[in-house]
């Protein structure tokens, strides 16, 4: 993570995370690999307890746990893995990047949406096939002639 202090894991702009609050697990990827597949920790996981975090506010602990519950544990932990390379340091940067990337689209405001009214001819238009309707309909009408 260039770029970045030491300790520190960036993402949505002034947020930041520290390292230390994020645990690191290792263990045997599936999949081909050679050798390796059976003998090294490639695959990495990473958990991060949202909830007891010091590092997020506590407006932001609640919006993450109304947007991403669905990936939040009981404990209030996010736990995300990376077994797609065949290094452990390359899933550990993925897996780094994959979890700030879901927090700092999480934390995003929704866009707020600007009440607009349809244009005059597009009403006319729904104005004028209503009418159309009606008139067909009225012609299929039964009439008597008595």
């Amino acid at each position: 993570m260039a770029g970045m202090e030491p300790g520190h894991v960036g993402f949505s702009g002034n947020v930041w995370i520290t390292r230390d609050e994020l645990r690191f697990s290792f263990s045997r990827s599936g999949g081909p690999g050679g050798q390796n597949v059976n003998k090294v920790n490639t695959r990495v996981s990473v958990a991060f307890d949202v909830l007891s975090s010091r590092s997020l506010t506590p407006d932001q602990k609640e919006r993450l746990k109304q947007t991403i519950a669905h990936r939040l544990g009981r404990d209030g932990v996010i736990r995300v893995s990376c077994q797609r390379f065949r290094t452990q340091a390359a899933n550990r940067r993925a897996v780094v990047r994959r979890l700030l990337e879901m927090l700092g689209d999480a934390l995003r405001p929704p866009a707020i949406r600007k009440a607009t009214r349809p244009p005059h001819a597009a009403e006319r238009r729904r104005l004028e096939a209503k009418r159309r309707l009606s008139r067909r309909k009225t012609e299929r009408r039964w009439r008597s002639t008595a």
